[in-house]
């Protein structure tokens, strides 16, 4: 329970409501509405929830004025210097970071549960050829609660726990499964002599006439894309999660509803969005254009890939991603790409162009991670469902807090009516 620091007083009419003040670890302090409606008849408006603290967590905290991100206390430049995926998977699921012999245990956990039930397979084949990877994933993530009967009683800690793992193992699989499916390949079964991010790339890229050998730099840039998009506290897909969870649905079904709402363009498919934007711009001498569109408060175009709906100054998670992305463009020898070119042009615009200065409108997280997988060779639909499995971790280490809280109840957002009043009711006939 956070620390209560005094009360807050509303005036509504004659009557004073005293409200609780708590104080976090960190963040501004939050008034406690809670008991509001019983003691005025009245509740708050604040579409988008953007001042409303829906839950207590212990695990991720955004400081957006600062441009800081930490996950359990740690900073994210600190983790993605010096940690991995998978540890940072421990973190946000345990707490504190594991000792060896707590990680080499974990890892092997997680590595054996990377198979699917073969039966899974046949799912893929209701789907067209051409249907988007998250639309698959959306079905097969859900469809999963019908064959790991052994892990959707939530009240149990273990098969939370087992539920946990199975997914982090499984959804890297399903998603190259989803993009071998998309592109007419066969499905490439997980090597547990792999790397968690090794192995994804293996599924993905490899086909059964040759061998493939994953190159250990794109191994460590996908690493990084994974671990800077593993929890990001409170977010739309996050929320989704918790709210379907409050209602005692399975794991499974949360997370596929997580899924679903990260697929929106406004959240996980920023970087398809970013990409899609560079390949429009086309070349570097029709920027200025695009510029001064981007200026023009009448126009409705946007620069997709700057700023964030959260970070004010600049996104820490952008700062290791470009370090990622210098590597991998190197290493693929693609520097007279034209969209790498607008894109390093844009790059340099935003950093010196008072216009984007004034307005912290600086690159972000998916402005680097859309122009890396694209050089890695992913199509611009599995941008998002590489997302997903990123958050897989976080939507389900939110999940399991969610389940543990004894405050929690089952999410019931209230509204403001403005539709007709008590209306009887007419006879077709005499209409």
């Amino acid at each position: 329970m956070p620390k209560s620091t005094g009360t807050a007083q509303l005036k509504v009419g004659d009557k004073t409501i005293d409200l609780p003040i708590y104080s976090p670890t960190l963040g501004p302090d939050v008034v406690d509405i809670g008991k509001l409606y019983a003691q005025s008849d009245m509740f708050t408006y604040d579409p988008g929830f953007t001042s409303t603290a829906a839950c207590e967590s212990a695990i991720t905290y955004i400081d957006g004025d600062k441009g800081e991100l930490l996950h359990r206390g740690y900073p994210i430049d600190q983790l993605a210097q010096d940690s991995h995926f998978l540890e940072v998977c421990y973190l946000l699921l345990f707490g504190e970071l594991p000792n060896k012999a707590e990680m080499i245990d974990f890892e092997q956990r997680v590595t054996n549960h990377t198979m699917v039930h073969e039966q899974m397979h046949n799912f893929f084949r209701g789907f067209r050829r051409d249907s988007h990877p998250m639309a698959t994933m959306v079905g097969v993530v859900g469809a999963m609660s019908a064959f790991y009967h052994d892990s959707l009683d939530i009240n149990d800690p273990w098969q939370r726990e087992v539920a946990a793992i199975r997914m982090i193992a499984k959804l890297p699989t399903i998603a190259a499964m989803a993009y071998k499916y998309s592109v007419g390949q066969p499905f490439v079964y997980p090597k547990n002599s792999l790397d968690y991010a090794s192995n994804f790339l293996h599924m993905c890229f490899a086909v059964p006439c040759e061998e493939y050998q994953v190159n250990p730099i794109l191994s460590k840039a996908m690493d990084r894309i994974m671990m800077l998009h593993a929890d990001h506290e409170q977010n739309a897909s996050t929320s989704t999660v918790r709210l379907a969870g409050s209602s005692g649905a399975n794991p499974f079904a949360c997370i596929a509803a997580g899924i679903a709402c990260l697929w929106g363009p406004a959240h996980g498919g920023a970087n398809q969005a970013c990409l899609e934007m560079l390949r429009e711009i086309g070349t570097v001498d029709r920027i200025p254009e695009y510029i001064a569109r981007a200026k023009d408060k009448d126009d409705p175009f946007r620069l997709m890939g700057f700023g964030h709906r959260v970070y004010k100054n600049f996104d820490p998670r952008a700062t290791v991603m470009k370090e990622s992305a210098d590597e991998v463009l190197e290493l693929m020898g693609i520097h007279n790409n034209p969209t790498l070119q607008v894109a390093k042009e844009l790059e340099r615009i935003a950093l010196e162009d008072d216009y984007f200065i004034s307005k912290k409108l600086y690159p972000n997280v998916d402005f680097y991670s859309g122009i890396i997988l694209d050089a890695m060779g992913f199509p611009t639909s599995m941008f998002t469902p590489i997302f997903a499995l990123s958050r897989t971790v976080g939507w389900i280490s939110q999940w399991r807090e969610m389940i543990g809280d004894p405050t929690q109840k089952i999410g019931r957002p209230r509204q403001l009516y403005i539709g007709e009043a008590h209306r009887d009711y007419v006879p077709v006939e005499k209409r």
